[in-house]
């Protein structure tokens, strides 16, 4: 019996032994593991709160790349030499290769022209072009009559009697696609009839410049082409160096402000009818500095422009945009990310440039729109005000409601936007600033 009690007594002592040891060891590894956690964790904020900005101070070619995003592609797989497989019929993919003398480089830009629907409705057959395809839009009037491309519609006395239309409007486009050897597919025919297209025709003439990210084929930017060609306009559309299948090249704000002037310079080469300019995003900070530079290269400008969800400053656009979020409330953040960008040439300083031109300016902004705030949108609009001579071209601005949820890239979804183009573009299609 007392050798059953001593084993017993024994075995629970060897079992406290235990416990304690098991108690010890664990107070041991949650000190060791708690003390690595928080060195890992100290190690990642140091990382990533002050490396990265340090990184990023020094890193050039680091700071083109998050403002520019060139490494942002969709949708995936775009073929852009094809823009009818992105839905854009009688569309010509062609490039302007021009020479940077700054960087001492030839530089390819890839553009599409896209035709307005009245001339595709008009030779549809000879483009191959399903007419069902064709987009059907009620055009806005002005004063009663209808507006289409920009002009009004001529009255009776002023059209043929038996085509309605301006006598030998489109004697010289007929003369190329009907004649024998024509065919829409072939390279030279085509952009004989596009550019003819663009001198024969009255329709004016929309330049749009995109913002970062993806290239001139984003669905987005095909929305507004679509609606710009159903109110009869040609559209232009062009991909920066470094986007789509532009030069392979690294953008830099110079860099892609040239190239829109090389776009810029073609149109015009090819047609006197009116051109506009449109930017959106990015593209909008590419407009502004290029009126500025037209105005100080003492070269004709475009009638007006219109600026869709726009910034007044890249400085104040990174502090506003959602990357930011982790890094705007530092101390070093100016330091580290903002002024070394403006050091190094990539401010697209929209709230400078607008004082520099004379063309009227149209302000579009979504107040859903995370990505440039709807703040700054205005901001810009208050210092063109403040800014601008008085002589000059007005300043509009139109605002649309958090409730549409157009936010940063459908405004083109607006069915009022359509009267408000038209009225803008017409108001100021004969004026002179």
């Amino acid at each position: 019996m007392l050798r059953i009690v001593l084993c017993v007594f024994v075995s629970r002592r060897s079992c406290e032994r235990r416990i304690v040891s098991a108690l010890i060891t664990e107070s041991f590894l949650n000190v060791i593991i708690g003390r690595v956690t928080c060195t890992v964790l100290l190690v990642v904020i140091v990382i990533v709160f002050v490396i990265l900005p340090i990184i990023f101070k020094f890193s050039v070619s680091l700071q083109k790349n998050i403002l520019f995003l060139t490494f942002i592609t969709y949708p995936p797989s775009l073929d852009l030499k094809r823009p009818e497989k992105s839905g854009l019929y009688a569309t010509r993919n062609f490039y302007i290769n021009y020479r940077d003398q700054e960087e001492d480089k030839d530089v390819n830009i890839a553009v599409w022209h896209v035709l307005p629907n009245d001339l595709v409705r008009r030779y549809a057959k000879e483009l191959h072009v399903d007419e069902q395809k064709i987009t059907n839009k009620t055009l806005p009037t002005i004063d009663g009559a209808t507006s289409s491309g920009g002009s009004i519609q001529p009255s009776a006395d002023q059209t043929d009697a038996t085509s309605g239309d301006q006598p030998d409007r489109y004697s010289r486009i007929e003369q190329i696609v009907r004649a024998q050897d024509f065919k829409p597919t072939d390279e030279a025919h085509e952009r004989t009839l596009f550019e003819e297209s663009l001198r024969a025709t009255t329709n004016d003439v929309v330049l749009y410049l995109h913002g970062n990210t993806a290239s001139r084929g984003a669905p987005h930017r095909v929305e507004l082409y679509q609606m710009l060609r159903a109110l009869n306009y040609h559209v232009i559309a062009m991909d920066y160096r470094g986007y789509g299948d532009s030069a392979n090249l690294s953008p830099t704000e110079r860099g892609v402000v040239y190239d829109a002037l090389a776009v810029y310079q073609y149109i015009t080469s090819v047609t006197k009818n009116p051109v506009y300019l449109w930017g959106h995003s990015l593209g909008t900070g590419v407009s502004t500095h290029l009126l500025s530079l037209l105005t100080e290269m003492s070269l004709p400008g475009p009638k007006a422009l219109v600026l869709e969800s726009p910034f007044n400053n890249i400085k104040e656009e990174i502090c506003a945009h959602p990357f930011s979020k982790l890094y705007r409330h530092l101390p070093w953040f100016d330091a580290l990310i903002s002024r070394p960008m403006y050091n190094n040439m990539l401010r697209f300083e929209s709230d400078q440039h607008i004082a520099e031109f004379r063309q009227p300016v149209l302000i579009l902004h979504a107040e859903d729109d995370l990505v440039v705030p709807f703040e700054l949108g205005y901001k810009l609009y208050r210092r063109a005000l403040d800014t601008r001579g008085k002589a000059w071209g007005p300043i509009e601005f139109h605002r649309f409601e958090k409730s549409s949820h157009y936010g940063h890239k459908y405004i083109c979804r607006a069915p009022n936007l359509p009267e408000i183009v038209i009225r803008f573009f017409h108001a100021y299609r004969n004026e002179q600033y």
